[in-house]
């Protein structure tokens, strides 16, 4: 065998084992991308899902946002209506006859009485001739006397001899009383 015949040999087995080596780092190289594909597959599957999954949660964030915002601009309106009405009632009381306040202030100092027996009795400007008046005509109130005019819708304001006993009898704090009791009932008869 001659030199050639060797050379000749050597390069066929450096061939076959050029071709084997090759066809095994295709095998190898095709099985790495099998897995980095089936990899690649999965990342974009779950990002897809967090994708949606983050999109529903803010669309959720905003609907709630969106149905808090509704439900507060309604009970704002609601307020301001009910507080329309707490202040018309307060002008309607107020420009009731005379006649009306008269009763309304005899009552309310026989009612007084019975805690206070004498002090100063505080009304506002358009009271004060009437409650001068009950107080002269009726002897049960001899322990009363008038004092200056207060800034209050109508009623009374009792204050017994040393300022120790004071009892508020103003429109505004029965209203009030009245108000906070039934505001539920009114607030479902307007409102449903």
């Amino acid at each position: 065998m001659g030199l050639e015949a060797v050379v000749e040999e050597l390069r066929e087995k450096g061939k076959t084992e050029a071709g084997r080596i090759q066809a095994e780092s295709r095998g190898d190289v095709e099985k790495i991308l099998a897995v980095a594909n089936k990899r690649v597959g999965e990342i974009k599957l779950a990002a897809e899902a967090e994708s949606v999954k983050k999109t529903a949660h803010i669309i959720g964030q905003e609907v709630s946002a969106a149905n808090l915002l509704g439900k507060r601009e309604i009970l704002n309106t609601q307020k301001a209506l009910l507080d329309e009405v707490y202040e018309a009632t307060r002008k309607e009381i107020a420009g009731l006859p005379e006649s009306f306040h008269r009763e309304a202030i005899e009552k309310l100092l026989t009612e007084a009485k019975m805690e206070i027996s004498k002090g100063k009795v505080y009304c506002n400007a358009r009271d004060a001739t009437a409650v001068k008046a009950i107080i002269a005509a009726n002897p049960e109130f001899a322990g009363f006397k008038v004092g200056s005019p207060v800034d209050i819708d109508g009623g009374i304001l009792v204050e017994g001899d040393g300022e120790e006993l004071q009892i508020d009898y103003s429109y505004r704090t029965f209203l009030a009383r009245v108000w906070e009791s039934g505001l539920k009932d009114a607030s479902d008869i307007l409102f449903g």
